[in-house]
């Protein structure tokens, strides 16, 4: 045979497989379905945005849609030679999620009630483009997990020992640094000013936005899958130490300044914390990294 006639074949071939393979319209189609089961279960969805807009403690679904995007952008390499497989898991995964949004309606469980739409809508878009992109891209379609809002009685159960937990830190750092302080409970006391940790600097909105903000790092960054799960594991320690960060000129603040300029310092002092809890896991990798820790599933081979 030929090298014209091998190149010939292989050319046929590829186009071929280019046939079977993922075309735009699956994902057009996928997504046309997915929103159709958002406007279907519109109500589901439309109480997840109303949490999200009036609850800081939920700020984590903002950034949900956000992170599923990143992660798929990273893995978008992932696509090539990609042919729609095992079409069934869409059907199934929908049927799943009508069952959780049903039950969560009847039963007036608001988190299965919201999750069910979400599923839905993952069901939907799988059913054409096939349940093996789902694990290609399972990071992604695992950060939509975050779109549910967290159950009332699981943060006050989380809020109430890490305001405590905090207050208590924040006073030591304070303390340390030559400020009066005085502690009761969740409460700081500076300069006759009574400071309630819950107002001045709730921890349990650290501690989901930077559980995602972990996520998002430890599955956008090519990491071993035990590096991943401490970087992911330790955010509600890291969301602590940041908090306090925080805590600390914010304090000061509503003690020695004006409340309304105390206000402002609490909410940008939120977002900052954001970007800094992403370098400081740079800062992990680099740390690990000096100190010989195999952190990335790669052996790099290095030439003489």
């Amino acid at each position: 045979m030929t090298d014209a006639q091998v190149t010939s074949r292989a050319a046929r071939r590829g186009r071929v497989w280019c046939r079977r393979g993922l075309r735009q319209w699956h994902v057009a189609v996928g997504i046309a379905l997915a929103a159709l089961s958002v406007l279907l279960m519109r109500d589901a969805w439309a109480d997840i945005w109303h949490i999200a807009d009036r609850d800081a403690e939920s700020s984590q679904v903002m950034l949900a849609p956000v992170v599923a995007a990143w992660l798929f952008w990273v893995r978008r390499g992932r696509l090539r030679h990609y042919s729609p497989t095992a079409t069934w898991a869409g059907p199934v995964l929908v049927l799943l999620g009508w069952g959780l949004y049903y039950l969560g309606d009847l039963h007036l469980y608001q988190s299965l009630w919201h999750l069910g739409a979400v599923v839905v809508a993952v069901g939907c878009f799988a059913s054409l483009v096939g349940g093996g992109l789902l694990l290609r891209f399972l990071p992604a379609f695992g950060a939509l997990a975050f779109l549910v809002p967290v159950p009332g009685r699981v943060r006050q159960a989380i809020a109430l020992p890490l305001q405590e937990a905090t207050a208590r830190v924040t006073a030591i750092v304070l303390d340390t640094a030559g400020v009066g302080v005085e502690r009761v409970g969740s409460v700081l006391r500076i300069n006759q000013q009574d400071v309630m940790i819950a107002e001045a600097c709730n921890g349990l909105r650290m501690v989901f936005a930077l559980v995602i903000v972990s996520y998002a790092f430890a599955y956008g960054v090519p990491l071993r899958n035990g590096i991943r799960a401490l970087v992911v594991l330790i955010s509600p320690v890291t969301a602590i130490l940041f908090n306090v960060l925080r805590l600390v000129p914010v304090v000061w603040g509503f003690g020695y300044f004006d409340v309304e300029l105390a206000n402002t310092l609490h909410d940008i002092s939120a977002w900052v914390m954001l970007p800094c809890s992403f370098l400081a896991l740079l800062g992990l990798m680099r740390v690990l990294r000096w100190a010989q820790v195999p952190i990335s599933p790669y052996i790099l081979a290095y030439g003489t």
